[in-house]
């Protein structure tokens, strides 16, 4: 008698606990599921990541590139307008002490 009533106070909580527990098994299935889709789209985009700055890093090398071509030739260009004052001035040089021996 003793033990009928105790498995008619705890048998229903013992169901409860059951199906409690197959609730909690199948939400965690479902965040399972949730997280290993999240790890698939992070991973994509970190592929993407990846690629967009690879391109970038590209992108940069060719800037790069044309930058130093340009200082290059920036230099020449000052270089070439000193040589042409510089040319400039010899030629007065030379033209004032051609006046000298004719005079």
């Amino acid at each position: 008698m003793i033990a009928s009533v105790i498995k008619e106070l705890i048998l229903p909580e013992i169901e409860t606990l059951r199906r409690d527990n197959e609730e909690l098994k199948a939400r965690i299935d479902l965040t399972n599921k949730r997280l290993d889709d999240i790890n698939l789209h992070l991973a994509d985009q970190s592929r993407r990541i990846d690629s967009v700055r690879d391109e970038l890093l590209g992108m940069i090398t060719e800037i790069n590139r044309r930058l130093d071509r340009l200082y290059e030739v920036i230099v020449r260009r000052e270089e070439y307008e000193g040589l042409q004052q510089r040319v400039a001035r010899l030629e007065e040089e030379v033209r004032e002490l051609k006046a000298r021996l004719v005079a």
